[in-house]
């Protein structure tokens, strides 16, 4: 009986090792190698280069909230902080993306891009990330078309930051 016991007991251990490898995954450390010293991250306000009102502070929220949202990253103050993110916003495009069956010039349906390039800089100025990236929603077009851009802006904003904290974060 000690014999089965043991047998069992080694099979179980077994499969139990085998379960517990996870076939060379790890949690955590999914960092880009560049980033492995950085834990903090300060975000000035957004450079805005279009003429969209309150766009930097919405998107500085924004990316706060991605970054925090995220957890690899804390944000915290200047003189805390290993990196500093500096985001510039520098176009917003629209394009049609439906229009009217009746009336093709009528667009009913819109899509906005946010672009905007960005650089992750160490406390000794050396640029440790960098890159372009850019937010795109689709929007339905009401009979004022001002009021449906901009309450569709937000959800451009969000994409944007998503990405953005992606690419520190992960690496893609």
């Amino acid at each position: 009986m000690s014999f089965l016991k043991a047998i069992t007991s080694s099979i179980i251990i077994a499969i139990s090792a085998s379960l517990c490898s996870c076939s060379g995954y790890t949690l955590g450390g999914a960092r880009p190698e560049q980033l492995s010293h950085i834990d903090s991250i300060y975000i000035p306000m957004v450079e805005n280069k279009t003429q969209v009102i309150k766009l930097a502070p919405q998107t500085t929220n924004s990316l706060t909230q991605a970054i925090n949202n995220d957890g690899a990253f804390q944000v915290s103050t200047p003189a805390q902080s290993d990196a500093t993110l500096k985001v510039v916003i520098e176009k917003i495009e629209y394009s049609e993306f439906r229009s009217s069956r009746l009336d093709t010039l009528l667009a009913e349906e819109l899509i906005s891009n946010i672009h905007a390039s960005w650089e992750l800089i160490d406390n000794q100025s050396k640029v440790l990330l960098s890159g372009k990236s850019n937010g795109e929603t689709r929007f339905f077009v009401d009979d004022n078309q001002r009021l449906s851009r901009d309450d569709s802006i937000h959800d451009a904003i969000d994409k944007l930051s998503r990405k953005i904290t992606s690419r520190i974060s992960n690496g893609f």
